[in-house]
This record gives C-alpha cells, sequence and structure tokens, in this order.
C-alpha cells in the first residue's frame, strides 16, 4: 500500500478528531480512553443501558469489547450497536477470550448475528475459533491457529460479512477479498497487557474517517506498530514501553507513518 494512505489517514484523524464510544473492559478502559487520544481522536466510555443510545448518536465509531463480560454489559452493546447501525456509525467488535468459555462465545455470535459490525478485531486464537477452522484461546490470551492465519482470516471475514483485522506478529487485514499484511510492531507489544484492546481504539479512530473499513483498519495497526517500533528504542522495560508507547503515538506525523508504514496488499 502506498504510504501516502495511511498518512493521508493519520492526518484526518487529527483533523476531525472523532468521537470514540467504548464499552469496553474494566482492566483496560484507561488504556483505551488515552490511547484514543493520543492517536488524535476523542474517547467516551459510557456502559450504562440507559444512557448507551444515547451517546453514541454522537460518536464517529463505537468499540465493543467483551473483556471483562456481564450479562446487563451485553445489553448494553446490543442497545448500542443497533443505535449504532440505524446511524450508519460503525461498528468494532473486539471479542476478548471468545472460545475461552462458553459464555463468551455465545455472546459473540449474538452480538455478530444482531448486529452489523464494520470491524471484528481480534488475535490469531479468537478469530481460529469465531472462523470455526481451529483456534485456541487461554484466558484472553491467543494459542494461535490451526493452518494458514490467512486462509483462517479469511474464512472468518466470509463467514460473518465483515472486515477482520488478525493481529499477531504479522497483522492480517481482509473483507474477504482483499487481504493486506501489517508487518509494523514489535515483540514488546504481546508482553504489555492491553494492546490488544489498544488496538481496537485506534482502529476505530481510522474507521471513522475513512470510506474504505479495510484500507483504515491496516493503515490503523500500521500507525500502533509503528509507534511501538519507535517506543521500542528508547525502553528499559515494559513498563518504559507503555509511557513511551503512548508518547510516540501521540508524536507519530503523517510523514513518518507514510515512510515506514510496511502493508503488503497480497
Amino acid at each position: 500500500m502506498d504510504g501516502a494512505i495511511p498518512a493521508g489517514l493519520l492526518a484526518a484523524v487529527r483533523s476531525k478528531r472523532p468521537l470514540i464510544h467504548h464499552i469496553t473492559n474494566s482492566v483496560t478502559i484507561n488504556d483505551c480512553a488515552n490511547i484514543t487520544i493520543s492517536a488524535g481522536a476523542a474517547p467516551v466510555m459510557a456502559e450504562a443501558p440507559e444512557e448507551v443510545a444515547d451517546m453514541v448518536a454522537a460518536a464517529g465509531a463505537l468499540v465493543l469489547n467483551i473483556g471483562t463480560l456481564s450479562a446487563t454489559q451485553v445489553e448494553a452493546m446490543l442497545a448500542a450497536g443497533r443505535r449504532a447501525n440505524d446511524l450508519g456509525i460503525p461498528v468494532i467488535l473486539d471479542p476478548v477470550g471468545a472460545g475461552a468459555t462458553p459464555f463468551r462465545t455465545a455472546a459473540v455470535l449474538r452480538l455478530l448475528d444482531a448486529l452489523e459490525v464494520a470491524v471484528l478485531k481480534g488475535n490469531a486464537g479468537e478469530i481460529g475459533v469465531l472462523a470455526g477452522t481451529g483456534g485456541s484461546v487461554r484466558g484472553v490470551d491467543s494459542g494461535g491457529v490451526t493452518g494458514d492465519p490467512v486462509e483462517t482470516a479469511l474464512a472468518c471475514a466470509r463467514a460473518m460479512g465483515t472486515v477482520v483485522s488478525m493481529t499477531g506478529a504479522v497483522d492480517v487485514v481482509t473483507d474477504g477479498s482483499r487481504v493486506y499484511l501489517v508487518k509494523n510492531g514489535v515483540p514488546a507489544m504481546d508482553r504489555l497487557s492491553g494492546t490488544g484492546c489498544m488496538a481496537a481504539s485506534v482502529t476505530a479512530a481510522f474507521v471513522a474517517v475513512a470510506d474504505d473499513r479495510a484500507v483504515a483498519s491496516a493503515a490503523a495497526l500500521a500507525a500502533f506498530g509503528r509507534a511501538g517500533e519507535r517506543a521500542a528504542a528508547g525502553a528499559r522495560g515494559p513498563y518504559s514501553f507503555r509511557t513511551g508507547l503512548f508518547d510516540e503515538l501521540a508524536g507519530l506525523t503523517p510523514d513518518d507513518l507514510g515512510q515506514h508504514a510496511r502493508i503488503e496488499e497480497r
């Protein structure tokens, strides 16, 4: 992909500063809010069933993250998602831990059945479980997929009728026909809690300002990965890396992203 595309999308996020409504988990909620700000967008965290439909009406995108799921939260996600669909607001679903328990898997399938999901962003194990091609999950950690990751992502995108953004050593983004391989990022991102959740927030910021959701998802992962590369250069350990990740994304320029985004179209 021409670097001008992710560069232009980052500039658009900074210019338009879309509001990103999150219904997300309690472990990483603060990190998700701050990475959204670092990307150039504006976060709001609201999950009370009484207000989610009103709150999402002002948003540029909605993130649903099932990391610390409850039955009440599922109902809030459905209410917010239905209103977002009515208004044409893209929904980004992060199926954290899908496959780890029957409750989580059933909740994700219910959301996918009831809502038009713009982007399904998960790790390899989660996407493999949802695709039905074989994947393993322990807690919220990926145990990988059986077979080729690209074929797994393609199968999931075609089965669910949505863009799939599968994170890993090489991120795979596909709408069921086009495939983008995103090669930015560093291993340190896998050793820090919450980077998957944060990737969903950055994806939402990019999708909110783009017409092509697959291209926007790939550009978002390139930006997040590029920030990780820059942060790793000065990190002394996981926590200094975490601080650097926020700083580097906030300071990332469209020119830098345009020069260093490594997105291959297969």
